[in-house]
């Protein structure tokens, strides 16, 4: 056992967690985005992979090339569990064919427990889907979802996907009772730091990962935009703002 989870944030919402069983959990792992500093290829261990939604950067690929994305490749190398939303569960079935994954289809409001940690879907305000093959329209992969994570030592970790803040987060903090949320700030596809500290004060939490923002220049909020939000609405909030590819205590 280490002493406690850790989280490595590798640009945009690619995120390592790494547990304290020794389990690895990779979360919407475009590690191809421009300010990564590893490579997918340098991936040797996933224990459950979790996309929040079927845009390419969030399974790891450029525009209309979601067969050879970051998430799949690194499944067929790893094996991992994969709980998803049951459109892209059906998807991943043909996709990852014979590669021995352990595709987990589900919807929000369920939770499963798969390689000792729990894995609960939530709801996310945003769209799903990317370029089909066949350029006729989009790929429909399901609607986008949050996971709420619980790990061997009961830490539960929040992680929202792409969303707007909503009401409901609310009912995340009652169902759930998450002591960290990651969340989006960058703004323009999601919400801003504004939205990330209502989004904080709805959850009650007291810690905030920032993600999806500086990937490029319209993705603008930055982590102190959303430390000044927090105090201007009278939330005392730890945001840690991690540099890219340094593993960060969750706490």
């Amino acid at each position: 056992m280490t002493e406690g989870a850790t989280f490595t944030w590798y640009g945009h919402s690619c995120i390592e967690i790494r547990t304290p069983g020794g389990k690895t959990v990779l979360l919407d792992p475009w590690f191809g985005n421009p300010t990564s500093p590893r490579a997918a290829d340098d991936v040797s261990q996933c224990d459950i992979m979790l996309v929040s939604h079927g845009h390419f950067d969030h399974l790891g690929s450029g525009p209309r090339q979601v067969l050879e994305a970051d998430a799949l490749a690194i499944a067929r190398r790893t094996r991992p569990a994969w709980p998803c939303i049951h459109e892209l569960s059906l998807w991943l079935e043909t996709a990852l064919d014979g590669a021995g994954v352990e595709i987990i289809g589900m919807n929000k409001g369920g939770t499963v427990e798969t390689r000792g940690l729990k894995a609960s879907m939530v709801h996310a305000a945003h769209s799903a889907g990317d370029w089909s093959e066949a350029a006729a329209g989009p790929l429909y992969l399901g609607e986008p979802v949050g996971f709420v994570i619980e790990l061997e030592d009961g830490m539960r970790i929040y992680y929202s996907g792409d969303t707007d803040v909503f009401g409901d987060m609310e009912l995340i903090r009652l169902m759930h009772s998450p002591d960290v949320a990651i969340l989006p700030i960058g703004g323009h596809y999601t919400m801003g730091p504004a939205g990330a500290a209502r989004a904080a004060k709805l959850l009650d939490v007291r810690t905030v990962v920032p993600v999806h923002y500086g990937t490029f220049p319209i993705l603008a909020g930055k982590p102190d935009e959303l430390r000044q939000e927090a105090g201007r609405i009278g939330l005392r909030l730890n945001v840690i703002a991690a540099e890219r590819g340094v593993a960060t205590p969750l706490r």
